[in-house]
């Protein structure tokens, strides 16, 4: 990213800072047990993936299951009888999963980045409308038939047209002398997404139509049920970039939840990172919205529950909470698809639901403020 400041440049003047309020992070919890925290959260995340493969109406038993994966991996043979139970695994199953992975991790980084661009602690990856114009811009694809050349992915890549439509709107609209203050951001995008939850309101009015509405519900309240591998290289790119990015800017994410006038004294341009944080946020929440819909909470949650963990400095923030958020949506996308199975739940119900409660639960911690305790 171009515009985001050089990260090096900043170290000693953060290093002579006086400790921020919330930033220290729990005894058990220091920077040396980073590494060892979240290798924990890596096996618990390889663990959770082959459970969550092998569930669901015909469950596979985790040997079974490696067994398939390591055939598909290596071109291994199966036999005739195990056709059936390999392709759920591998071709329904797998990208289901992963998918979940991906979008766990790069929602929670998102939120990481969002509530620190913003300076609100209410602040998720939606706050700035872009899951609004996502879902109006795939359900005008879905009821119109635009984009067809593009076969399976053109609902996708009308979603994507959505938010990167909502994306300059918010930041032409919110745009002033100052450049973009966080206020008129959050403003700006919870107006946009007013205006277009009502567009996808007038197209379910003139189109009233079960596919229409149907197609609307999976937007507004997301799940993995259409997951294809053809869907994973653009999200894994997209996530791997966003999580690497954040990460190499974690101290200026840090000088920045100071305050814009403690971050201009110490040499960041609060302009430019919050253009270029704005920027990489609106097309990562982009790429992932069109391809699960929008799936609350997650943003909102994850980022506060591993700063009560580990503290508020990014760097180990943004370490923890791509695994915390990962291994979080693929056991809420299993609770989706098995909870009344042959029916499946939308997602965005599993995360409201978990994370209404636990967001309250937070809020009236003694002690807790933005940032840490």
């Amino acid at each position: 990213m171009r515009s985001l400041p050089e990260p090096g440049s900043l170290d000693s003047d953060v290093a002579s800072l006086p400790a921020v309020p919330g930033a220290e992070a729990p005894p058990s919890a220091t920077a040396s047990a980073t590494p060892l925290i979240v290798a924990s959260l890596a096996g618990v995340l390889a663990v959770s993936v082959l459970l969550a493969i092998g569930l669901g109406a015909a469950t596979v038993p985790p040997g079974e299951t490696l067994r398939y994966l390591w055939a598909a991996v290596t071109g291994g043979s199966i036999s005739a009888d195990d056709v059936t139970a390999y392709q759920i695994i591998w071709q329904v199953r797998t990208p289901r999963v992963l998918l979940a992975v991906l979008v766990g991790a790069g929602l929670s980084v998102v939120g990481v980045a969002i509530q620190a661009m913003v300076r609100n602690a209410l602040a998720d990856p939606f706050v700035l409308g872009v899951s609004s114009g996502a879902s109006a811009g795939a359900v005008l694809v879905g009821v119109t038939g635009a984009l067809t050349a593009l076969g399976i992915y053109a609902v996708s890549a009308g979603a994507f047209l959505g938010a990167l439509l909502v994306s300059a709107l918010v930041y032409l609209a919110s745009r002033g002398a100052g450049g973009l203050m966080p206020l008129r951001l959050v403003l700006t995008g919870v107006a946009m997404a007013f205006g277009f939850q009502a567009v996808m309101s007038l197209i379910v009015y003139f189109v009233p139509d079960g596919e229409s509405t149907s197609t609307v519900l999976f937007w507004s309240m997301g799940g993995f049920g259409a997951a294809t591998w053809g869907a994973l290289p653009v999200v894994t790119v997209v996530t791997a970039v966003t999580v690497v990015v954040l990460r190499r800017f974690a101290r200026s994410l840090d000088v920045l939840a100071l305050g814009d006038e403690t971050s201009v004294s110490l040499g960041v341009d609060t302009l430019r990172l919050r253009r270029g944080l704005f920027v990489l946020t609106s097309l990562a929440t982009g790429a992932m919205v069109a391809v699960s819909g929008a799936i609350g909470f997650v943003g909102l949650v994850i980022p506060h529950l591993v700063r009560l963990w580990v503290g508020a400095a990014h760097g180990r923030v943004l370490a923890i909470a791509p695994l915390v958020g990962a291994v979080f949506m693929v056991w809420a996308d299993l609770v989706a698809r098995t909870l009344v199975a042959p029916r499946e739940l939308p997602l965005g119900v599993i995360t409201a639901l978990v994370g209404v409660p636990v967001f309250v639960v937070l809020l009236r911690r003694r002690g807790y403020l933005f940032g840490g305790r």
